[in-house]
């Protein structure tokens, strides 16, 4: 099976709705964060290693303790799994944290802060044009 396949594509679409489900409902693991979603999974095309990118919403410190609580719970959440969905092989979970939502955000942040900067700068040309017109 290659990389980019339709087979491929759909084992990780599948692969990535359980393993929210999972993460969500069934693991009881304090450390880990409720506002933890998974962005994207990629199973190698042998189905024996899949790594998951994973987001938390929160500090710095809820992000370890949830990558910490996910990197314990490997076997529970592996077995579980596996009981769901019915592959050839399960594959070794590898939890990576995803940092690009908030990325995004802390770019768009910038972008509305630079525009307001633009904004007023043009205020006060228009102010300091008007102040001339009347003299």
């Amino acid at each position: 099976m290659r990389k980019n396949s339709i087979k491929n594509t759909r084992i990780n679409g599948e692969v990535q709705r359980v393993l929210a489900e999972i993460i969500r409902g069934d693991i009881k693991d304090p450390r880990i964060s409720p506002l933890t979603s998974v962005v994207a999974v990629e199973v190698a095309p042998d189905l024996k290693h899949c790594k998951a990118y994973i987001s938390v919403l929160g500090n710095e410190q809820a992000q370890k303790d949830t990558l910490a609580g996910l990197r314990s719970a490997e076997g529970f959440i592996k077995n579980r799994l596996a009981k769901i969905i019915n592959l050839r092989n399960t594959p070794e979970l590898h939890f990576v944290m995803d940092q690009s939502i908030a990325y995004g955000v802390d770019m768009s942040r910038k972008i509305d802060e630079v525009v307001k900067n633009m904004v007023s700068e043009e205020d006060l040309e228009a102010e300091d044009v008007f102040e001339e017109d009347e003299e």
